[in-house]
C-alpha cells in the first residue's frame, strides 16, 4: 500500500511527542513476583517518551513536549533525552511536584505486574500556557497518547496542541495507549490490566479521534476507542468519526493498516507479518512499534516498509530488557531485518548485541588528555621509601584530581580531559572525578599478573555492578602472540570473559596491551597481538598502546578500520618515559587516524608525589608541581596535532 501522507516542507522537526515522561524501574530478577524482586535497573519510561527516544534513536529529529520535577529523576530524564538527540527544549520543571515513576516486573512470558506511581505527577500538570505555537508549527508531526485526555486540565492541553497543529499543517497521530487504571478504572496496584469495557472512556476518545491523521493501537485499544469487544465493530465506530490511517498492533501476528472503508474482517486489511521472537518483556514494545512505524511513515515509505520498521522494533524490544534502552538503532534494526528468519532469540547473536552496544549515540571523544595514578605497587613502594604510612596516598590521589581539575579549566580542555584511577588507593579520588564529564578509568587487573588475574578474583562480572556507567574499565595484560600456548590460552580465556562481563554491565572497556619484556619483540607483535583478541571475537572500546613507529601505526590503523569501525581509538602509554621519548612518540602518531590522545602517568606523578610524601612540598606545590608536568605533556601533544593539520593544509 502507498503512504499517501504529506506534510509540510521544511520543519526543523519531524515529530513532537506530548505525554507521558517518566522513570522506569523495572525488575533485575526474572520470574520473581514483585513482592520478592530485590533490585531494578532504572531507565527512560513513559508511552510518549519512550517514542521520542526511539524515533531519535532511529534517526528522526524528534522532541518531547512534557513536564517533570525539580529533582534527580526528572534531571535524568532530561539528560537521557538530550543524550540520544531529542530536543527537549520544552520540557518543563515543575517545582511543586515529583516526576512520575513506574515499578515493574517480569514474572512470565504472560504476567507482567506493574505500579504506576502517578499521583499528583509532573507531566499531568503541563500548564496551560505551556504549549507554544510556533514550536508546534516547526514540525511535522504531533502525538499525543491516549493518556494526556485523560483530566480535564491535560485534556484542554492536549486539545490545544491538536488545533495548534492542525491551524499549521502540522500531521497528527494519537497512541491510544489505553491504561484502565490511569482512568481510574481498576485498582492502584493494578497497571498491568490493558482493558477494562467502559462507555464514558470510548465517548471520550470518539470525540477527540476526528482531529487525528494516524490512529495507532492493539485491538484492545481500538475496541475502547470503538466501543464493544468485538474489533471489527468496533474498527467501524471508530471510521464512523474518523478519515485517519488505522495501524492496529496485533502482536506476534504482526500489523494491519486500513486507510480507507473498514473490511469485513480484519485478515482482509492490508496486514504485514510480525517477526517471530522468543518474548521476555512486552512492556513498552508497542512504543517501539510506533517509533518503528513513525520513520517509514514521515520519510514517505510505503506501509509495507513502515510496517517492517514497526514490526522490527517491536520484535527487537520484546527479547529484551527494559525499553527505551532496548530501542534499535537504524543499523542493528537493518541488520535484524535482513536475518530475522534466524533470529528467533535476538539476544543469543553476538553481532546483533553488539551493534546494540556500538551504534547508539555516546559522548564523542575526538581527543583524550588523560592523568593515569591508577597505579598501586608504585604508590605503595614510594610510601615504603619514604618512611609514611599508606594511609598517605588516598589523600595524595585526592589532590590529585584537584590538580587535573585545575589543568582542565586552564587550558580549556572541557571534553578532553580524563584520569585513570584504582579503587584501592583512589575511591575518594574516583568519587571526586565522577560526574565532572571526565573520561574516567578504572583498572581492573592484578597488577604484574601473567597470566592475566583481576585484583578480585574471577568473578568480575559481579564487581561492575557497582560501578558508575561513565567508569570505563581498564585492562593491562602482557600479550604475546607468540608466548606458549597454554599461558597465551588462558590469558584469552580471562580477556573474553571480560569482555563479556562488560557486554553486560554496559561499561566500555579499554586493553592496554604489553608485550612481556621476557620475550623478544619484532615490529609487528604488537599487531598481532590485536589482530588475535579481533580474531577471537573481542571488541574493546579502546586501545591502550605503547610506543610505535609511523608505519606500524598505519598499519594498527588499517587493522582497526577492517575489523572494527566502530572502535573509540587507541591511547598511546608512557611506562614512565622521559618528557623527550614521549614527544618522540607523539609524533610518530601524529598522522595516525585511529590515536586519539595518550594516558600517562608515572611521567607526571612520580617527582611531585615523591616530594610530598618526603615532606618537601605541601599540597598547593604538588598541584603546581603536577600541573606543570601534564600541562608540558599537553602542549607537546597538541603540537604534534598541529602539525598534522598544518601538512593536511
Amino acid at each position: 500500500m502507498n503512504n499517501p501522507t504529506q506534510f509540510a516542507p521544511g520543519r526543523a522537526l519531524d515529530v513532537i511527542c506530548l505525554g507521558r515522561l517518566a522513570v522506569d524501574l523495572y525488575a533485575q530478577q526474572i520470574g520473581a513476583r514483585l513482592e520478592d524482586v530485590g533490585s531494578f535497573a532504572k531507565y527512560l519510561g513513559g508511552s510518549s517518551a519512550n517514542i521520542a527516544f526511539g524515533s531519535a534513536r532511529l534517526g528522526l529529529r524528534s522532541a518531547m513536549l512534557s513536564r517533570v520535577g525539580d529533582d534527580h529523576m526528572g534531571r535524568f530524564l532530561t539528560e537521557t533525552l538530550a543524550r540520544e538527540g531529542c530536543d527537549i527544549s520544552h520540557v518543563s520543571v515543575d517545582p511543586q511536584r515529583l516526576t512520575a515513576l513506574v515499578m515493574l516486573g517480569l514474572k512470565d512470558k504472560h504476567t507482567f505486574p506493574l505500579i504506576f506511581y502517578r499521583e499528583d505527577c509532573a507531566d499531568m500538570a503541563i500548564p496551560a500556557d505551556g504549549v507554544d505555537e510556533a514550536f508546534i508549527a516547526s514540525s511535522r508531526a504531533l502525538l499525543i497518547t491516549g493518556t494526556h485526555f485523560s483530566t480535564e486540565a491535560m485534556h484542554a492541553v492536549s486539545t490545544r496542541a491538536l488545533k495548534l497543529a492542525r491551524r499549521n499543517n502540522v500531521r497528527t497521530v494519537l497512541d491510544i495507549d489505553y491504561r484502565p487504571v490511569l482512568w481510574g478504572l481498576s485498582g492502584k496496584a493494578d497497571g498491568e490490566t490493558r482493558f477494562v469495557s467502559n462507555e464514558g472512556v470510548t465517548a471520550h476518545l470518539q470525540a477527540i479521534l476526528p482531529q487525528f491523521d494516524l490512529l495507532v493501537g492493539t485491538e484492545e485499544e481500538f475496541m475502547i476507542a470503538g466501543g464493544g469487544a468485538d474489533i471489527m465493530a468496533a474498527l467501524r465506530a471508530v471510521r464512523a468519526v474518523s478519515a485517519a490511517t488505522l495501524v492496529v498492533k496485533r502482536g506476534p501476528l504482526g500489523c494491519a493498516v486500513i486507510d480507507g472503508a473498514i473490511p469485513a474482517e480484519l485478515d482482509a486489511a492490508f496486514n504485514y507479518r510480525g517477526a517471530q521472537v522468543e518474548v521476555l518483556n512486552v512492556l513498552g514494545a508497542g512504543d517501539a512499534f510506533l517509533a518503528g512505524f513513525l520513520k517509514g511513515w514521515l520519510n514517505g515509505a510505503d506501509y509495507a516498509a513502515c510496517c517492517q520498521y514497526a514490526n522490527g522494533c517491536g520484535a527487537l524490544v520484546v527479547s529484551r530488557h527494559g525499553c527505551a534502552p532496548a530501542m534499535p538503532t537504524q543499523v542493528e534494526l537493518d541488520y535484524f531485518i535482513a536475518h530475522a528468519a534466524r533470529l528467533q532469540r535476538p539476544a543469543d547473536d553476538a553481532t546483533l548485541q553488539r551493534l546494540h552496544r556500538v551504534s547508539v549515540a555516546r559522548k564523542a571523544w575526538p581527543e583524550l588528555c588523560v592523568f593515569a595514578f591508577d597505579h598501586r605497587n608504585q604508590f605503595f613502594e614510594m610510601a615504603q621509601q619514604n618512611g609514611v604510612s599508606e594511609a598517605r596516598l588516598p589523600l595524595l590521589k585526592q589532590l590529585l584530581v584537584e590538580a587535573v581539575g585545575q589543568t582542565e579549566a586552564a587550558l580549556g580542555l572541557a571534553g578532553k580531559t580524563g584520569v585513570l584511577i584504582d579503587d584501592r588507593y583512589g575511591a575518594d579520588a574516583l568519587n571526586a572525578a565522577t560526574g565532572r564529564g571526565w573520561w574516567i578509568g578504572r583498572p581492573v587487573e592484578l597488577p604484574g599478573s601473567n597470566p592475566l588475574q583481576f585484583d578480585w578474583g574471577r568473578s568480575i562480572g559481579s564487581h561492575l555492578i557497582s560501578w558508575p556507567k561513565e567508569h570505563v574499565i581498564k585492562c593491562l595484560v602482557q600479550l604475546h602472540p607468540d608466548d606458549n600456548v597454554e599461558n597465551r590460552l588462558e590469558q584469552e580465556a580471562q580477556l573474553k570473559a571480560l569482555y563479556e562481563a562488560a557486554q553486560i554491565s554496559g561499561h566500555e572497556l579499554l586493553l592496554e596491551v604489553i608485550p612481556p619484556k621476557s620475550m623478544a619483540c619484532d615490529a609487528d607483535t604488537v599487531y598481532r597481538a590485536v589482530k588475535r583478541l579481533y580474531n577471537i571475537g573481542i571488541y574493546p572500546e579502546w586501545w591502550k598502546l605503547e610506543h610505535l613507529s609511523a608505519a606500524q601505526w598505519q598499519a594498527i590503523d588499517a587493522l582497526v578500520q577492517e575489523r572494527d569501525p566502530y572502535c573509540r581509538g587507541v591511547v598511546l602509554l608512557g611506562l614512565n618515559a622521559s618528557i623527550d621519548d614521549l614527544a618522540a612518540s607523539f609524533n610518530e602518531a601524529r598522522d595516525s587516524s585511529t590515536c586519539r590522545g595518550f594516558l600517562v602517568g608515572r611521567t607526571i606523578f612520580h617527582e611531585p608525589s615523591r616530594r610530598w610524601l618526603a615532606g618537601e612540598i605541601d599540597d598547593a606545590g604538588l598541584i603546581a608541581a603536577t600541573r606543570a608536568n601534564f600541562e608540558a605533556l599537553i602542549r607537546i601533544w597538541q603540537r604534534s596535532r598541529a602539525a598534522k593539520l598544518e601538512r593536511a593544509a
